[in-house]
């Protein structure tokens, strides 16, 4: 989609906030962000009052990857904006009256001049800052185990005695709800996890529930500026977030480095310093385990929601089928203590 395209909804978000902040907002340029799943995502530069301000709108698509509530992933910016967690600041969550942008959004402030995508970071200038950039971001994910839950207004967050048992029981339901065919490697993952239930969490945390490269912004520098994509947060073990950062999904090619920036080993250490929190190996085995079974059901639901769903977006088809493969070898290769097939070297 081109940006004259975009025009009308740059000038509907424009009418819409002279209204809601009784202010003159012209619109300046508008363009879509490529590849957010749950969202349409789209920078829009305006002028208030003559300031030129860039913001990020987030708007409602017909359908998503995960059935999430927009409200949830903007209290939870409000919540950790100011913290030693950076986030983009909220401004606007409108739920009830979109008016001519049509459908629910929400609209935060830019965090300009940097990348998001996982692929840049193997590119010129990124390339020669990835230690630095996974440095940061292990010691930011630190950070969030280690901010007192109980200081932040998370009020709208469920806590449960045993996080484990929660979760496992909600992405096991989601795959025998979604799935289209027969899964025999998800079943076998999920009686292990039976099997081998951590005991209930020490502490809650704040759990970001999709903390990977690609949802967090840096620099040309190594710095790391914003996390984003909050729509899975919740309370729960801190280990969650550490594990599913290291799955074998987001490291590819170079499987011996963590999210393609350090080695597991590495990463593990600073978050450790970051936290204060020492990791039990045993109970992560279980939360690595896990997090494969958890995207597993993301790529399940998501292939069911492109086949029986509203939508023919192609993300949901291409998340859905070639990652459902990758995904079930990655569990496979999990589940079989000692191996040496192609994964093995991914589990801590």
């Amino acid at each position: 989609m081109t940006a004259t395209h975009l025009q009308p909804v740059g000038k509907a978000l424009a009418r819409y906030l002279a209204r809601h902040w009784d202010k003159d907002v012209q619109l300046g340029a508008i363009s879509q962000i490529p590849g957010g799943a749950s969202r349409e995502t789209y920078r829009v530069h305006i002028t208030v009052e003559g300031v030129a301000e860039g913001v990020i709108l987030r708007r409602d698509p017909p359908s998503s990857l995960i059935d999430t509530e927009r409200a949830h992933e903007f209290n939870t910016y409000r919540a950790v904006f100011g913290t030693r967690v950076p986030v983009p600041e909220p401004l606007v969550l409108e739920d009830d009256d979109p008016g001519e942008l049509e459908r629910p959004f929400s609209l935060t402030r830019e965090i300009a001049g940097c990348e998001t995508s996982p692929a840049t970071l193997t590119m010129a200038p990124f390339n020669a800052h990835r230690e630095k950039i996974g440095h940061n971001k292990w010691t930011i994910l630190g950070h969030l185990a280690a901010l007192d839950v109980d200081t932040l207004p998370l009020a709208f967050m469920a806590r449960h005695a045993h996080p484990a048992r929660h979760e496992l029981d909600y992405w096991a339901g989601v795959i025998r709800k979604d799935a289209l065919h027969p899964q025999p490697i998800a079943e076998a993952a999920i009686r292990w996890l039976e099997r081998h239930l951590p005991p209930p969490s020490a502490r809650l945390a704040l759990v970001h529930g999709d903390y990977r490269s690609g949802n967090f912004l840096y620099d040309t520098e190594g710095n790391v500026h914003g996390v984003l994509d909050w729509e899975m947060a919740h309370l729960g073990d801190p280990l969650e977030d550490l594990a599913w950062s290291f799955d074998p999904l987001w490291c590819w090619p170079e499987k011996h480095l963590a999210g393609n920036l350090l080695p597991r080993v590495d990463a593990l250490g600073i978050w450790e310093r970051a936290s204060g929190l020492t990791v039990d190996r045993e109970a992560f085995r279980w939360w690595q385990v896990f997090a494969s079974l958890k995207a597993l059901a993301i790529w399940i639901s998501s292939a069911e929601d492109y086949v029986n769903g509203t939508t023919k977006e192609p993300i949901l088809a291409f998340a859905g089928w070639p990652l459902i493969d990758r995904q079930n070898r990655i569990l496979l290769d999990r589940l079989q203590p000692g191996s040496t097939h192609t994964y093995a070297e991914a589990l801590l």
